[in-house]
């Protein structure tokens, strides 16, 4: 199983930052008009929210893998809810690499894969090198378009 690059910590930690201020401007807003509340507790509420996203952040990076087998796409991860994929290659419609300008700021790229199906018909790979995201979008590419030939009736 392959992890992923070790700077999407950062981005899962930059994010769980900006939730934690973004409730610490919620509650002084609460506290300024709605019902007063102590500051030691404010700052409390905001540092367990910090804590527990970045905590978090380093959680989910220990378990997320994926891996590409002979069949199929094998993903892992979560924390809360730990979640195994397959995605089987004569299901992948086409594969894109994202990356938005926090990823580029890292030298982070996504690999989103499309896949035919009703729910959920998407899966994202984060935190890649571009070069890698770029590698596996073709492997995958080229592995979907063998299962199709194979799949040919």
């Amino acid at each position: 199983m392959e992890a992923l690059n070790t700077r999407i910590r950062y981005l899962w930690i930059a994010q769980g930052v900006i939730l934690a201020a973004i409730l610490g401007v919620v509650l002084a807003a609460v506290d300024q008009w709605i019902v007063t509340v102590p500051t030691a507790v404010l700052g409390g509420i905001v540092a367990v929210v910090l804590l527990a996203g970045t905590a978090y952040a380093i959680r989910l990076y220990q378990i997320w893998r994926f891996e590409l087998q002979s069949d199929a796409l094998y993903l892992e991860r979560g924390v809360v809810t730990f979640v195994e994929t397959a995605v089987p290659f004569v299901r992948v419609q086409h594969v894109d690499t994202q990356f938005g300008p926090i990823e580029r700021a890292l030298g982070l790229s996504s690999v989103v894969v499309y896949t035919a199906g009703s729910r959920n018909a998407d899966v994202r790979i984060p935190g890649l090198t571009p070069d890698r995201a770029r590698e596996l979008q073709d492997t995958l590419r080229d592995l979907a378009v063998e299962s199709e030939a194979d799949d040919a009736v």
